[in-house]
């Protein structure tokens, strides 16, 4: 199993969130994603939002960053690691746009950057930024060929509902082939079959542990998955998440302090197909004993799950 890390202070969700996060500074980001390389972890996240409805600020939050920019920003300050979004909101980006944007985050960062594509749930941010809500799995899927066409193809063109292009070249092409990691973030079965047909990876976030085996059968049953190598995310912080980021009091949530409970829970998850993972932390005090967390977690957990 992989063990990744959520960056701390890329949102405020208070399901998750910690008190001291709020003080961090981009710098104090750039040191957790520079541990998190030192230390042999595989990727660290970041999420995104463009706007939070006031009635959702409570449990929301209204800190999150435009995913790329802050990936290019953590990228410059790694040399190594895997740099993600968990979620970028694809259908709130032109594909074009959003195209250009990651090729050159992977490009920049010598063929490091991935992206967990997510079709959003706050209908108000969609109607604020003049996107059609009930067309955004249309749109994913849509954004997808098309950003797939511009990176694969050297005279790309496309012709869909909502982008269409031809006679035009792109580049430069990103340098991970065929394409950066891309892996759909979601839990409906539209999200699978988009998993299928695009994704190098799939990410749940509302997902029960004990669904994942009859979900991951569905995912691979579609048509375009054809057996490539598929990577699954999985956290047991999520289970503290609930729709619309309400706080759910599951006692699965939360690790255990001590490094066999933390092992058995990764090894538990690893039987259910789940290739990668994030430990989150218990309770802390401050930024330094998130750090001291995450020098335990690599040191007493990751060499012993299988």
């Amino acid at each position: 199993m992989r063990f990744t890390v959520y960056l701390p202070n890329c949102m405020n969700v208070a399901a998750i969130t910690q008190p001291w996060e709020h003080s961090l500074t981009g710098h104090d980001i750039a040191r957790v994603a520079h541990s998190a390389e030192q230390l042999g972890y595989s990727m660290v996240f970041l999420p995104e939002h463009f706007l939070t409805p006031t009635e959702h600020v409570e449990l929301s939050g209204n800190h999150y960053f435009d995913a790329t920019t802050a990936q290019a920003f953590v990228a410059g300050a790694t040399s190594t690691i895997t740099v993600g979004s968990m979620v970028t909101i694809l259908p709130l980006h032109h594909p074009v746009v959003a195209a250009k944007s990651i090729a050159t985050l992977d490009w920049f960062s010598g063929g490091r950057a991935q992206v967990t594509v997510g079709v959003g749930w706050l209908k108000e941010e969609f109607d604020a930024i003049g996107v059609p809500f009930n067309k955004r799995g249309r749109l994913a899927d849509e954004c997808l060929a098309a950003m797939f066409e511009l990176w694969h193809s050297d005279s790309p063109s496309f012709d869909g509902e909502f982008v269409k292009f031809n006679d035009v070249a792109f580049g430069p092409k990103p340098i991970r082939k065929p394409h950066p990691l891309v892996w759909m973030g979601g839990d409906a079965e539209p999200v699978l079959r988009r998993a299928a047909r695009f994704g190098d990876g799939w990410a749940p976030w509302l997902t029960k542990p004990e669904e994942l085996p009859a979900k991951l059968d569905y995912l691979r049953s579609q048509q375009g998955f054809n057996d490539r190598p598929f990577s699954v995310f999985y956290s047991l912080a999520m289970l503290s998440v609930g729709q619309e980021h309400t706080i759910v009091d599951d006692p699965n949530a939360q690790f255990g302090q001590s490094a066999q409970q933390v092992i058995d829970n990764c090894n538990k998850l690893a039987e259910l197909g789940v290739t990668d993972t994030w430990v989150n932390p218990p309770p802390l005090n401050d930024f330094n004993a998130y750090l001291d967390h995450m020098q335990w977690v690599a040191e007493e957990v990751v060499p012993k799950v299988d």
